[in-house]
């Protein structure tokens, strides 16, 4: 019987090999094509004619500041962006422009607000152009290099997890893999949904891999979660949004992840080093936490939908629901620190509150590859709450101690 498990996991480290092997070829393959199609040259163009578009007063949110204002116009599917200096926007007496049509070879329209522009701007609209058709071929590349190196690490420690555990895994950065190529994410602020979409990515591919390592009571999971904290504090940065997320995060979460990884250290198993020791909540502490995240939401909220903050990514009406939606998120994150530090199991109870409203405001922001990252919160938690709750129930919690 051991020769034959031996046989099998070394059968499946050779299929994973050769899988590992293959999502690479695929990730230099789609990087090479992208680049090639987005720094090709426009080549000949053909004047098609002219057509009259109507301006997108929806995308205009202009910093008092600004002294080059891009207006949108559209008409169907077909855009052109104009660039005006502040007094020419502030002149701008009509809705409407007539726009000049060039086809290049490979059949890309491309339009201008003068006949006969130079080589140059026709170059440099042509390369936008691109810009946003190479988009799902640069999300396909990134998506297969973490596909990649998640199935690396499901090789390289493989004796960590169970079957289920590296078919969970794999199985959500797979999904990820399919939303980030349907869809691609625009870009915000002047970075490239690109980098925006990679930053969701790792988002993913971290968080999956600390929740793992949380519910497998491993004290190793707090490394990856200083990773999470970076990356997500870049996505509020580049978006310029959830900024009570991004000062918790600074201030409270990066601090925890490291003194609970001393906690955790200190309260090993004693027949298993892999495992921390774990306990549960009282009644009258759950209702002292329940109190704390309901006024924290109230005064955070209140204080975040005052600022006057402006960004691409989100209009201000829905801002508000933003700032009260992330104040209670924050709030129960904060719960949920501080029950990992203690080695709550109360803090699978948080997690889902937490992934319920982050996946509300995932959907109204039109972050769809961030629901799977839920998805796969949601899954996890209810395999970590049963881990938790056997654990709890073998062991004697008298004995427990907090510290």
């Amino acid at each position: 019987m051991k020769k034959i498990r031996v046989d099998f996991s070394k059968k499946m480290v050779k299929l994973g090999t050769i899988v590992f092997v293959l999502l690479m070829l695929g990730s230099v393959v789609s990087g090479w094509l992208g680049y090639v199609k987005l720094h090709a040259a426009v080549g000949t163009i053909k004047y098609v004619g002219q057509l009259e578009m109507t301006r997108d007063k929806e995308a205009e949110d202009f910093d008092d500041n600004a002294t080059v204002f891009e207006v949108v116009y559209r008409r169907k599917d077909s855009k052109m962006i104009v660039n005006y200096s502040k007094e020419e926007y502030e002149n701008l007496a009509k809705d409407t422009i007539q726009a000049y049509q060039y086809q290049s070879k490979d059949g890309t329209n491309l339009f201008f607000a003068e006949k006969n522009p130079s080589l140059e701007k026709v170059q440099a609209t042509y390369r936008e152009k691109m810009a946003e058709k190479t988009m799902a071929i640069f999300n396909l590349c990134s998506s297969l290099t973490i596909l990649a190196v998640s199935v690396l690490i499901m090789i390289v420690f493989g004796h960590m997890f169970s079957t289920y555990e590296k078919s969970w895994f794999l199985s959500i950065m797979v999904l990820a893999t399919i939303f980030a190529v349907a869809f691609p994410e625009k870009s915000a602020n002047g970075v490239n949904g690109i980098i925006i979409m990679w930053l969701y990515l790792m988002d993913t591919f971290l968080n999956i891999l600390c929740e793992l390592l949380i519910s497998k009571q491993n004290k190793y999971n707090f490394m990856i979660s200083v990773a999470v904290e970076l990356v997500e504090i870049a996505i509020n940065l580049v978006l310029m949004y959830r900024f009570a997320s991004m000062v918790v995060t600074l201030l409270f979460w990066i601090p925890i992840d490291i003194i609970s990884f001393i906690n955790w250290s200190k309260h090993e198993d004693s027949e298993e080093k892999d495992l921390t020791i774990v306990r549960r909540l009282t009644g009258w502490q759950e209702v002292l936490v329940l109190t704390g995240i309901v006024v924290f939401t109230v005064v955070v909220g209140y204080f975040i939908s005052g600022l006057d903050i402006r960004t691409d990514f989100v209009n201000r009406s829905m801002a508000t629901w933003i700032a009260y939606l992330d104040a209670c998120a924050t709030a129960v994150g904060i719960a949920n620190g501080l029950f990992i530090l203690f080695r709550f199991r109360e803090q699978w109870v948080a997690w889902y509150i937490s992934a319920i409203l982050e996946a509300s405001m995932n959907i109204m922001l039109g972050q769809y590859v961030l629901l799977v990252l839920k998805l796969g919160y949601l899954t996890n938690t209810t395999y970590g709450y049963i881990k938790w709750t056997k654990y709890i129930k073998s062991h004697k919690e008298e004995k427990l101690t907090i510290f």
